[in-house]
């Protein structure tokens, strides 16, 4: 039997990290939705944002901007973010530490950007 490793946990995650606060660190998405996407994880292998301490998620909060600031210097198309967790095999979560995305945003990404994350319903994205 074997045990599959959280991709998150992996020593090898080490030389993906963008930036690190406190008890999380930043890491490009392998499968970005845009140019830029990242993750914000905790350090600590814990199944949702739910689960996250007061200080993870101070320090989660305080890279995200952190993030944000850097991404609007080093790419001035930025217009816009989503920041969005999935929680639970219902809403969409497929590995099970959480992870806080920070997808960046431009003019003209997708024809009409009205709703955001309500997308995540389709037919209840326009409103």
């Amino acid at each position: 039997m074997t045990t599959k490793v959280c991709p998150f946990c992996n020593p090898n995650i080490r030389s993906r990290i963008v930036a690190e606060h406190g008890s999380v660190f930043a890491v490009s998405d392998i499968y970005p939705v845009t140019d830029g996407h990242l993750l914000i994880l905790p350090k600590r292998h814990i199944s949702d944002w739910f689960s996250l301490t007061e200080e993870e998620r101070q320090d989660a909060e305080k890279l995200i901007l952190c993030m944000r600031e850097k991404l609007l210097i080093d790419d001035p198309t930025i217009t816009g973010f989503n920041i969005g967790v999935n929680c639970g095999a219902s809403a969409g979560q497929t590995i099970f530490h959480v992870h806080i995305h920070l997808i960046p945003r431009r003019d003209g990404d997708v024809d009409d950007p009205r709703g955001g994350v309500r997308g995540v319903i389709p037919h209840k994205q326009k409103y």
